[in-house]
């Protein structure tokens, strides 16, 4: 069963099926970190990781207005878990959205035996320190492979 948390107007919940693929594409694409990516690509980043979006409710009701912020998590759900993807809209930043869903992610209980707790940034690191996030302490033992052509070779969507 979904779970949810709703402090009104908005709730945070990891039901897939809520998710508006539009509004994650558009937000994706115009990032620093995933600009150009296709929706199909975003489908299948969706369909492969846990996902907590963030919606705006119509009044006083738990109906779903609009999704307003995202955050995604992939994990073996022991050793490791990699937060990412994680948006507010731009109209919606500056109400403490951005901390209420890292708070809720990070609680989600499926990662309670989480061991490590990894991320990339580059403009919200005063947001991770608030949740426990630090630099690495020994970076030169981290390693990646990275294609930054990867989404523009995809196929047209």
């Amino acid at each position: 069963m979904p779970s949810q948390t709703i402090r009104q107007p908005y709730m945070i919940s990891d039901d897939k099926a809520l998710l508006d693929l539009d509004t994650i594409h558009g937000f994706l694409n115009r990032s620093y970190w995933a600009e150009g990516i296709q929706k199909p690509r975003v489908k299948r980043v969706l369909e492969n990781s846990y996902c907590f979006g963030l919606y705006e409710l119509e009044p006083d009701t738990t109906t779903v207005k609009r999704q307003v912020g995202f955050a995604r998590v992939l994990s073996d759900l022991s050793a490791i878990a990699y937060l990412m993807d994680v948006f507010i809209d731009e109209e919606y930043r500056g109400k403490g959205l951005g901390k209420w869903i890292v708070e809720e992610v990070l609680a989600y209980p499926t990662f309670e035996p989480v061991r490590r707790w990894i991320l990339a940034t580059d403009d919200a690191h005063s947001l991770y320190a608030r949740h426990g996030f630090t630099p690495l302490d020994h970076p030169e033992h981290y390693m990646h492979r990275y294609d930054p052509d990867k989404y523009r070779n995809d196929p047209p969507a």
